[in-house]
């Protein structure tokens, strides 16, 4: 799930990546704006989900997926919209307007 946090003095939009599943022991978000270098999710045991904030600029779009486990990968089902990728699969987008 994405939550978006939009600044009035900043060019920037902060974006919380959410996954929640009860078979995960590790999770990464794994995204073009880090150069699809994975990014560990931290778990949050009060609300039972795994989560990370990112800052990314205003008025872009940027493509992501989450790696589960270190094999599996997944798609957020509340993103902004979806993109084939090249191997086979839809990549996550979430838009920044």
């Amino acid at each position: 799930m994405l939550t978006k946090k939009f600044f009035k003095t900043k060019d920037e939009a902060e974006i919380t990546f959410e996954f929640q599943r009860d078979d995960i022991e590790k999770i990464e978000l794994v995204a073009d704006f880090n150069d699809w270098q994975p990014l560990a999710m931290k778990f949050n045991k009060t609300q039972k989900v795994f989560k990370t904030k990112v800052r990314l600029p205003k008025n872009e779009t940027f493509q992501f997926r989450y790696l589960i486990n270190d094999n599996e990968w997944e798609n957020d089902y509340k993103a902004d919209q979806y993109l084939p990728n090249d191997f086979g699969s839809d990549n996550s987008i979430v838009v920044t307007v």
